[in-house]
């Protein structure tokens, strides 16, 4: 695979602030992939997801997207096109009073062709299964469904990558569901690389690549059952490990010995019996 974006010695300061925010984080992304970065407030990961797509510039090092450095200003068009960024609160991303201008509006903006634009807008609803809202007034849609709004606007400017900074945040437990099954099926099913910034674990779970992030550095770094696996360190961090890998963990401190890399209840399950005989 490919690397889609790149940090070299990363660091972030915000203005006014004395310390820094991110201290020298060097990653990289490979295309087509889905990896969820978590960490707790303040950890600097919602800080990493705005200078992916150049909303901010880093203090030292740089970010390179596709090869480009985003602080060329001529080139930032160019970034934003390959990596698009779905924040938080859809609120504070939908623009329109009819969901179909909403997603409508980043196409419109960048000069695209009205049929075109129509493709886009259809295609983008389907994939996110909001085309039968297209009429619809967005303030009278659920969380779950506003956010996944927000993300088809993103996906009619034809990104190559998304990162999403913690969607999920504001929602109930099924509009994180929808969420998150939706990004999923992005990735497996179009090949739209996905940078899932959370700080619910159990999001993580279905990602290829975990990065575990504190005070600014990467701790962390693996596919979601190894990183998992590292329970003292993820508590150290005040983070919690799934249910399925603290059961084991507690078996284990009573003397069982049985694997940290079982995620699902179906291989916990199968653990112990083959630890039972």
């Amino acid at each position: 695979m490919s690397t889609i974006i790149k940090t070299e010695n990363l660091h972030f300061t915000y203005e006014g602030d004395e310390l820094e925010t991110l201290h020298g984080v060097d990653l990289e992304i490979e295309e087509g992939s889905f990896v969820a970065i978590l960490g707790h407030n303040g950890s600097g990961k919602s800080t990493l997801s705005k200078l992916f797509n150049g909303i901010l510039l880093p203090t030292e090092g740089r970010v390179l997207v596709d090869g480009v450095d985003t602080t060329h200003e001529d080139k930032l068009l160019e970034v934003r096109r390959t990596v698009g960024l779905v924040f938080q609160n859809p609120d504070n991303q939908i623009v329109a009073n009819v969901v179909e201008d909403d997603v409508a509006f980043a196409p419109e903006n960048l000069g695209v062709e009205p049929a075109e634009i129509r493709r886009r807008v259809d295609s983008a609803l389907k994939t996110v299964g909001m085309y039968e809202y297209r009429m619809h007034a967005p303030h009278l849609l659920s969380g779950g469904q506003k956010q996944r709004v927000a993300i088809a606007g993103v996906l009619a400017m034809q990104p190559r990558c998304i990162v999403l900074d913690e969607p999920t945040a504001m929602l109930d437990p099924i509009g994180r569901r929808e969420v998150v099954s939706t990004v999923t099926r992005l990735c497996r099913e179009e090949g739209i690389t996905v940078v899932l910034i959370t700080h619910h674990m159990s999001e993580c779970v279905g990602a290829d690549r975990l990065i575990v992030m504190s005070e600014g550095r990467v701790v962390a770094d693996g596919t979601p059952r190894s990183v998992f696996s590292q329970v003292e360190l993820l508590r150290s961090e005040g983070l919690d490990v799934p249910a399925t890998t603290e059961f084991i963990y507690e078996l284990d401190g009573e003397g069982w010995d049985l694997p940290l890399e079982a995620l699902t209840v179906d291989e916990c399950a199968d653990a112990i019996m083959a630890a039972l005989g």
